[in-house]
């Protein structure tokens, strides 16, 4: 589900996560959205139930994974990268946004021919306006309170803004006197994320409501690397931050907060041991990991027309309408392999870097 990375090592555990990540999406999506569901809930209530309510939990997992990247393309060992962040940023909503709008543009698509197919339902958005589709290439739908042309999409928003937010932290840390100010710098506003935005719902169109799942991302990968130029104060950085969340969540137990502070001490250990970047050895996961983000972008667009088909022409029972979910969730994932081969691969280059990358500098 994370936007498409730089090209580079492949991080076989990291591929595990999107993997498992993505299609607990998918599969919250099918359950939530949709006529096919409700015959699906007849036949295994407690399952769907589960799918519907807490496998959007996922999202926390995407975000904690996404600042650990984030993290490792922006200051590999502790220590910002040189060059200017309106050029960083620049390059990060074009490998974000090409997809993204390309996704869109099938979606409403598919979102017309369902609603030729199907009765008015919640599930339908509706007919997009001109407006809307630019808020939404501009990843501005959030804060602008605009309607979702697709289910999930505010992700992408954030994902981006949480980015941007990142560089401008990193760009303070370049300019401070010598010293752990990149750690100080996001630990203080994963605190003020965790104490204050994330507790209040108002906040969740901005990136400082998400940044307590997305800093611990963040400075796990910098507080467990053996090369890190801070990495002699990493243990006790790692101490603080788990102290930090779980005072957190003493005054105000969350449980995406809990999650999000499990795949930080998961992905500590995994970097810490190594098996990071050695298991699991296995294709399927290493492919499904990488369309995850294709996967996710045209999950929902891909199931309302199998939600229309169905509706239409199924058989009204629990059994026919369940396999239309099961055939639904197959074709979510070959329509994102399709999507990454076809069309996110080839945006990707758009904004690949052509010249080496800036040399490491701590100023």
């Amino acid at each position: 589900m994370n936007a498409p990375a730089s090209a580079g090592e492949r991080l076989p555990f990291i591929d595990l996560l999107k993997a498992v990540g993505s299609q607990l999406i998918v599969l919250h999506h099918l359950a939530f959205y949709g006529p096919m569901s409700d015959w699906t809930h007849q036949l295994a209530p407690g399952l769907v139930a589960w799918f519907s309510q807490d496998a959007r939990m996922a999202v926390q997992v995407f975000l904690v994974v996404a600042g650990f990247l984030a993290a490792r393309s922006l200051a590999p060992d502790g220590v910002p990268r040189a060059g200017s962040p309106a050029v960083l940023l620049r390059q990060r909503y074009v490998r974000v946004a090409l997809p993204f709008i390309a996704a869109l543009l099938v979606a409403m698509v598919c979102t017309e021919a369902a609603r030729l197919w199907m009765a008015p339902h919640d599930s339908l958005p509706a007919p997009p306006g001109l407006w809307q589709f630019i808020a939404h290439a501009l990843l501005l739908h959030t804060l602008l309170d605009v309607d979702s042309l697709s289910a999930g999409v505010w992700y992408v928003a954030i994902d981006f803004q949480l980015y941007a937010l990142l560089l401008g932290l990193l760009w303070l840390a370049r300019r401070a006197p010598p010293g752990p100010w990149l750690p100080a710098l996001v630990g203080l506003v994963v605190a003020a994320s965790l104490f204050h935005f994330n507790r209040d719902a108002h906040w969740d169109s901005w990136a400082l409501y998400f940044f307590g799942a997305y800093g611990l991302g963040v400075l796990t990968h910098g507080a467990t690397r053996s090369d890190a130029v801070w990495c002699g104060g990493g243990r006790w950085i790692m101490a603080a931050l788990v102290a930090l969340a779980l005072l957190a969540l003493v005054l105000d137990f969350r449980e995406r907060i809990a999650l999000a502070l499990g795949v930080a001490l998961l992905l500590a250990c995994a970097q810490r041991q190594g098996w990071l970047h050695t298991w699991p050895r296995h294709r399927a996961v290493a492919y499904l990991g990488r369309i995850s983000y294709a996967v996710f972008l045209l999950n929902f667009p891909v199931a309302l027309v199998v939600n229309a088909l169905f509706t239409r022409y199924g058989n009204a029972d629990p059994v026919t309408q369940t396999v239309g979910v099961l055939l639904a969730w197959l074709a979510c994932n070959l329509a994102g392999a399709l999507f990454h081969q076809a069309v996110e691969q080839r945006l990707s280059r758009v904004g690949r870097r052509r010249t080496r990358p800036p040399a490491l500098s701590a100023r």
